[in-house]
């Protein structure tokens, strides 16, 4: 193997890269030293007695909390149906970027927390509030508050993805639950085994309402190519004339009210 030889220029070359590293690095420590000067922060993590370090135990939780917001979102909402359903209506309709990602995202967000805002108010109303005046400790607001999360997501689980979840962690169903009926026979499940159980319902519903959605506009496609073909233009693209019937025959039913109301509906 031939070794490299690094010239005098290369050397230079890194050097100064490694100063300005050097650099910015004591600056950012002398920035964020003067930052918490200046706003006396008092970082003791200790036994959490005292109100300090419980505020700080608390400030840390709530960054922990920030940084696992996105996959709760998707993972334990309606979220993701709704993202996947908006995804195949606009891959049925042929309109490429159309409306854009971002649209879609912002449209499946507001959705998520419409439907959502029940269980957000149980959240707040049982278990934030009581924790906050101080009648409730951190564990028992956080039991608390799984109860109205663990009731959305199993009214939403199909009891095949449930079984099928226990079978591969091999949970199994407590005693006392056992003669329960409806969603309170799997209440005592673990929120980690009810998660990709509710996650994999989600999935096959999203892919039936696409495949439903995706109907309507297939037809369109095949006539429109029919008729190219027995016109003999063949060296038209078939899409490219079906994509103005099927935006027009979209518009003209409603189509994207009636997806969302079969959306938010399908939750109730």
């Amino acid at each position: 193997m031939k070794e490299r030889l690094y010239t005098r220029k290369d050397l230079i070359k890194y050097g100064v890269i490694f100063l300005i590293s050097l650099v910015a690095v004591a600056v950012l420590f002398f920035t964020w030293g003067r930052v918490a000067q200046a706003a006396n922060l008092n970082i003791s993590l200790g036994s959490g007695t005292d109100g300090n370090g419980s505020d700080t135990l608390d400030v840390l939780l709530l960054f922990l909390f920030l940084a696992v917001v996105p996959s709760l979102v998707v993972m334990m909402t309606s979220f993701t149906r709704i993202i996947i359903v908006l995804s195949f209506l606009r891959n049925a309709l042929g309109t490429q970027q159309s409306p854009p990602n971002q649209i879609l995202v912002g449209l499946a967000l507001v959705l998520t927390v419409f439907i959502m805002s029940p269980v957000i108010s149980k959240v707040n109303t049982k278990a934030y509030e009581p924790y906050k005046e101080g009648t409730m400790t951190r564990e028992e607001a956080l039991k608390e508050a799984e109860i109205p999360v663990k009731e959305f997501m199993l009214k939403q689980t199909e009891k095949k993805s449930l079984e099928l979840m226990m079978s591969i962690s091999k949970t199994k169903m407590p005693e006392a639950s056992k003669e329960a009926k409806g969603i309170e026979k799997y209440m005592p499940l673990s929120i980690t085994v009810l998660t990709p159980a509710f996650v994999l319902s989600e999935l096959n519903k999203a892919f039936t309402m696409g495949f439903l959605i995706f109907i309507p506009f297939l037809i369109i496609d095949m006539v429109v190519a029919s008729t190219l073909m027995s016109m003999g233009m063949v060296m038209l693209p078939p899409t490219m004339i079906a994509l103005p019937f099927k935006i027009m025959l979209f518009v003209l039913v409603g189509g994207w009210d009636l997806v969302i109301e079969t959306l938010v509906r399908g939750f109730k």
